[in-house]
């Protein structure tokens, strides 16, 4: 009697039974029919339970429900003192067993972690510890002829896996019992399964290091093994959907459930590689219980182990699904098995980038050191999906899957961080110093993210446009400046040109030009002086292919905007140019800007340029050399020209007449490139009055001109290359003497080596003379000179010259009525067959597009690697530099100065020869023979 009202005593419930009622549990927990023990038998074995653990184990299994039931307040304390003093690991598992089946499902819900779970579980772990230590130990003596350890190996590993059911038959049983479980009932449950669920899967991961060349061995119980603890951890998460954690009072359920989440995070890390449908599940667990449990866990996440490991994850199936694809093109396998895995591997991909947006969109503010991050992640996919050059070779059908699965899923996590202030900073900063690999990247997630700022509220397009340090738009040219190789190989990506129309391959740079023209069309008029500047210094910048992005949207915006913009824009363009102290390359990119633009200004705004910057007042031609006065209309365009022709022949005569200083002569090669636009407009319409002023100047010009002083002054250079683009015009006209000192001062020039550019105004010069009959009194002087220079510039090795040089020998010997020029002009057999092949279109030896990629990698190495040198030195001077020292003259500047003045003196010459001199000449020459004997006198 005792006995059954303690089994009605409170916290012993009656709870569904988990086999039928009637039946009886052997030791195994099996049924064995409907047998049912006497009172008398059980008041002996009930007494047998207190001196013989054994004989109370063999009666017990003859116990039927009820029997459990009324007995279990005295049976179950005397289970539990067997179960922690036991030493044998098979009654540990035995006891374990009974316990469960027969009487957990007698304890209520309130009474499980008190009675039940903190009494066994605790013993059940060292239990599973000193198992797994046993077995660690074992296994590194196992060998296929040592049967006895073998067998002990196999048992040992049995034992682990009927311990495994144990736990999951008793988490099943949790599950049964209602629909809402609150934690502290179970408190203890979750934390120790999460710990033998982990390190059952450490064990099965690190197996082949374990057993090494005998896994064969126990192969069949290690998979029952895994098999088991997938079970278990399946079970355990079911569990988790019926968990309340409370109120948020309740600080012990907060720490519990995120120790539970962390732990999952950990097993995450051991099963990554082992199955995906496990692998997502946890990740799916953590996922939907950090969300489920939203307000009250926030604060308590470890969200950079979380936000790490599913990046991590992330970007290992993305790099298993390119590898699987990559597998695949080079075995020209498309179907089958390796087709199977690949599609579930890129579905695991949007597993992970839905899991990211949801995680996302819930933590988001706690993210605020964790940006780099997701940075780093879309670089990281970028870098190896196509067209990156370091990505793996895949096929077009399976680089679409990827883009269409995966890419897509994971573009709404873009939206998500827009608007947040750490990820702008984060992907706006100026000082990232990304690899190589990851410039292109970096270039596409901001092209990603302009696309669709324009949809975003004004105050997130201020956030971006605007920036902390870098405006989105100078942050875009920064990066596409950076992308070197790719433009120069190029790379092209898919786009749509026309509306229905499908996708198309275009360049990178096509790619990048329209989607920024796009975003400036929806740019707010707040965020103009953003734009405006962005633009200005990246057409003054260094990168000429940056520059010429930034004319070509520039030119977008003149088009698309106002008129009165484009010609405010013009405006501020021609003040620059005309306030910059000297000839530079920013000026030259101004100038073309300016130059095209003009194009785009209405007629009556072109009319009212001409006002403000005057042709015919000195200062305003620094504009107009860069005007193609075919911009305006032909009324304006013919007396722009020849006011500039005036103004440009002007200032060529007043420098002529005076003493010739060569530091003088910026001006006067801003008047020679007036008239090269003048000439270049009118042509032969030009009034003839001006092509003989024109003509005579050039003259002139010639006569003072010495190889040796051209070679040394890069300012006469340029007034070289100039003369020879405006004799260019006049090639009809030129008489004998003129013509011989044009080729005799190229010949002499081209024996001191001159550079690049005048080398190719020479070849442009060249070129022009096919169309000229050279008089006979000149041939025997200007012919081997010709043939000579063409024969050089033929056999130069700099590429862009001598691809120049064929072109140019092409222009002459089509038109040329000297036939017997040609043939001197190729003075060896490999120019000759290399003209031969080029006039007949011959396709050199062209580069694989694999080595032009890698020679295209290890130039940008070299660039960066000399860009960042010269930062760096331009970073260590930030003291003022010290002043020059003042040389004395050398040797040289002597040289040039007397090769001046014999110049002068035969340029006085050859008037004299043509005509009578003015009254004050001798008045003039003879101060200067005064002036001369002084220099004279100083010297002794």
């Amino acid at each position: 009697m005792r006995m059954r009202v303690a089994g009605a005593q409170k916290g012993y419930a009656h709870a569904a039974a988990p086999v039928p009622r009637g039946g009886c549990w052997d030791s195994g927990g099996k049924s064995r029919g409907s047998r049912r023990f006497q009172p008398p038998a059980l008041r002996g074995a009930a007494a047998m339970s207190r001196t013989d653990p054994e004989l109370l184990l063999q009666e017990l299994g003859g116990w039927d429900w009820e029997l459990c039931r009324r007995e279990l307040p005295a049976v179950l304390p005397r289970l539990l003192c067997m179960y922690q003093e036991s030493e044998d690991w098979t009654e540990h598992v035995r006891v374990l067993r009974i316990m469960t089946e027969m009487f957990l499902p007698h304890i209520s819900l309130a009474d499980l972690e008190q009675t039940f779970f903190s009494k066994v579980l605790p013993k059940t772990l060292q239990l599973y510890d000193n198992l797994m230590y046993e077995l660690s130990s074992e296994a590194k003596g196992l060998t296929s002829q040592n049967t006895e350890l073998c067998s002990t190996v196999r048992n040992l590993l049995q034992t682990i896996v009927q311990l495994l059911e144990t736990l999951t038959s008793c988490v099943r049983y949790v599950c049964t019992l209602q629909e809402c479980v609150p934690l502290e009932n179970i408190r203890t449950l979750p934390s120790s399964v999460l710990y033998v669920i982990k390190n059952t899967f450490t064990h099965c991961k690190d197996s082949e290091s374990v057993y090494c060349e005998h896994l064969h061995l126990i192969s069949d119980l290690l998979q029952a093994m895994f098999k088991e603890t997938y079970s278990l951890q399946k079970q355990l998460m079911e569990l988790f959907d019926q968990i309340s954690v409370g109120s948020a009072s309740a600080e012990d359920n907060i720490t519990d459930m995120v120790s539970v989440i962390h732990t999952v995070l950990e097993i995450c890390s051991v099963i990554s590689n082992m199955d995906h449908a496990l692998h997502a599940n946890a990740w799916k667990f953590i996922i939907k219980q950090s969300l489920k449990h939203h307000s009250l866990l926030q604060c308590h996440l470890k969200h950079s182990d979380i936000l790490s490991g599913l990046c991590k994850d992330t970007l290992l199936s993305f790099q298993s699904c390119l590898q699987l694809a990559e597998e695949m093109k080079m075995s020209d396998i498309q179907e089958g098995t390796d087709l199977r895995l690949f599609q579930k591997t890129v579905k695991l991909c949007r597993f992970f980038a839905n899991s990211l947006v949801h995680y996302t969109k819930e933590f988001l503010s706690f993210f605020s050191d964790l940006c780099s991050q997701l940075h780093q992640l879309f670089l990281q996919i970028y870098s190896k999906f196509p067209p990156s050059l370091y990505a793996p070779v895949i096929s077009e059908v399976h680089r679409d899957e990827i883009s269409r699965v995966f890419l897509v899923a994971l573009d709404p996590l873009i939206n998500q961080l827009l608007p947040f202030s750490p990820f702008m900073e984060q992907v706006l900063s100026d000082n990232l110093g990304l690899p190589p690999e990851q410039q292109l990247p970096q270039c596409l997630l901001l092209i990603a993210i302009m696309d669709k700022l324009s949809s975003q509220p004004e105050e997130v397009q201020t956030l971006w446009n605007t920036g902390k340090r870098l405006s989105f738009f100078s942050a875009l040219f920064l990066s596409f400046q950076q992308c070197s190789a790719e433009l120069s190989l190029p790379v092209c990506l898919p786009e749509v040109i026309g509306t229905g129309q499908p996708a198309v391959p275009i360049t990178l740079y096509h790619y990048v030009c329209i989607h920024l023209c796009s975003y400036i069309a929806s740019t707010l008029p707040p965020h103009f002086p953003q734009l405006e500047y962005a633009l200005l210094d990246a057409v003054l910048g260094s990168s000429m292919i940056t520059s010429l992005l930034a004319i070509d949207s520039w030119c977008f915006l003149a088009r698309y905007g106002t008129a009165e913009l484009c010609t405010h824009h013009c405006v501020v363009i021609a003040q620059l140019i005309k306030s910059w102290p000297n000839e530079c390359y920013q000026v030259s990119a101004l100038g073309v800007l300016l130059r095209r633009m003009l194009f785009l200004m209405a007629p009556d705004h072109q009319v009212e340029f001409a006002h403000k910057f005057l042709p015919e007042e000195v200062e305003n031609l620094a504009v107009w050399q860069h005007v193609s006065l075919k911009a305006l209309n032909p009324d304006l365009g013919k007396r722009v020209a020849h006011q500039l022709c005036v103004a440009g022949l002007a200032q060529c005569r007043q420098w002529l007449n005076s003493r010739r200083a060569v530091g003088e002569l910026q001006p006067v090669n801003i008047a020679i490139s007036v008239l090269l636009a003048a000439c270049s407009f009118a042509g032969d319409t030009l009034e003839a009055e001006l092509q003989a002023s024109i003509l005579g100047v050039l003259c002139q010009f010639w006569t003072f001109l010495q190889a040796k002083q051209v070679s040394d002054e890069p300012c006469l250079q340029q007034t070289l290359c100039l003369l020879l683009r405006l004799l260019e015009f006049f090639i009809q006209a030129l008489d004998a003497q003129l013509i011989t000192q044009v080729f005799a001062l190229q010949s002499s020039l081209f024996q001191l080596d001159p550079p690049d550019h005048v080398r190719l105004a020479m070849l442009d010069f060249l070129s022009s003379v096919g169309k000229v009959f050279i008089p006979q009194e000149a041939q025997r002087q200007v012919i081997p000179q010709l043939s000579c220079l063409f024969a050089s510039l033929l056999a130069d090795q700099t590429w862009l010259i001598h691809q120049h040089a064929l072109e140019a020998f092409r222009h002459f010997a089509e038109e040329t009525i000297h036939e017997d020029v040609v043939p001197q002009c190729l003075n060896s057999e490999e120019i000759k067959n290399k003209v031969v092949n080029f006039m007949a279109k011959v396709r050199q030896a062209e580069e694989t597009t694999e080595a032009r990629i890698e020679r295209l990698k290890q130039e940008r190495i070299t660039c960066s690697a000399h860009f960042m040198k010269m930062a760096k030195e331009l970073e260590s001077t930030g003291e003022p530099l010290a002043k020059r020292a003042c040389h004395p003259p050398s040797e040289e500047q002597y040289k040039s100065a007397i090769g001046t003045i014999e110049g002068a003196v035969e340029a006085v010459k050859l008037l004299l020869q043509k005509g009578s001199p003015p009254a004050w000449l001798a008045l003039k020459l003879e101060a200067l023979h005064t002036a001369m004997a002084g220099l004279r006198d100083s010297i002794r």
